[in-house]
């Protein structure tokens, strides 16, 4: 589980279950880069991580609506510093919830730039580096809808499918390079984006928060809501030489409300 020799990119990682990530990494040794569009939370964030003894962290300000712009401040980082990144986490926030019928072109497009290409574009830069070094570890936070199509959650479903498709041919192409391709399928974790989709149920419903939280509480085994730790645990996990023989697959963190094998 050492991860001291490493590098690491994680994205959206100023709040929620990137920064949690981005303290797991840096806890286990890992130099940690952090991808955001807020630099004073990026700044705020990268001073209140654990520092290894190789060297500090730093940050990138980038936005995931604008891909072009996000890869181009990813490659002129990687032209000066060459050694790359040996951990990519592609992890940004989902998209706004409401039936897929309803949803507009407009929305899809957005969310499958944001999700579907940004990743795409994060891969390309820097499996190079993976690629030369011998050692790779591409993991995407995404969604138990990849297994499960979650109420509610159209244009979400639609474009996290579409990412486990893309990391499972990935994963394929990559094995034999030594580079695994994972995604970690977070349940109701407590973040910001738990709490707004409770605000809307409950705009929705006329519940309150308390019912709407006891009628999910109720189709989790666990009877509890996840924390981002959990979630960065088992992403940790993945980074790690120890996880070398696991690739191509998709791991819920959801105490157990996922209705599949």
């Amino acid at each position: 589980m050492d991860l001291l020799p490493y590098r690491a990119l994680v994205g959206g990682s100023t709040q929620g279950i990137g920064r949690a990530v981005a303290q797991a990494l840096a806890e286990r040794g890992c130099t940690v880069t952090l991808l955001a569009r807020h630099e004073d939370r990026l700044r705020e964030t990268a001073a209140a991580l654990p520092t290894p003894a190789r060297q500090a962290h730093d940050y990138l300000v980038a936005d995931f609506y604008d891909p072009s712009h996000l890869v181009d401040v990813v490659q002129n980082y990687l032209a000066q510093h060459p050694a790359g990144f040996h951990i990519l986490v592609n992890n940004t926030g989902g998209p706004a919830g409401g039936p897929l019928l309803e949803a507009s072109v407009d929305a899809l497009r957005l969310a499958f730039n944001q999700h579907v290409i940004c990743n795409h574009l994060l891969a390309q830069a820097v499996v190079p580096g993976m690629r030369a070094g011998g050692f790779g570890r591409i993991i995407n936070v995404i969604s138990t809808s990849v297994k499960v199509p979650i109420t509610g959650l159209g244009v979400s479903n639609t474009i996290r499918g579409a990412v486990a498709s893309w990391a499972k041919t990935l994963a394929n192409e990559l094995g034999p390079a030594g580079i695994t391709v994972n995604n970690v399928l977070p349940g109701a974790t407590l973040t910001q984006r738990h709490s707004s989709l409770i605000d809307k149920k409950v705009a929705q419903t006329g519940q309150s928060v308390e019912a709407v939280e006891a009628d999910m509480l109720k189709t989790i085994p666990a009877r509890r809501f996840g924390l981002a730790e959990e979630v960065a645990a088992a992403v940790a996990f993945l980074a790690s030489p120890a996880a070398g023989y696991i690739n191509g697959t998709s791991v819920p963190v959801d105490g157990g409300r996922t209705g599949s094998l």
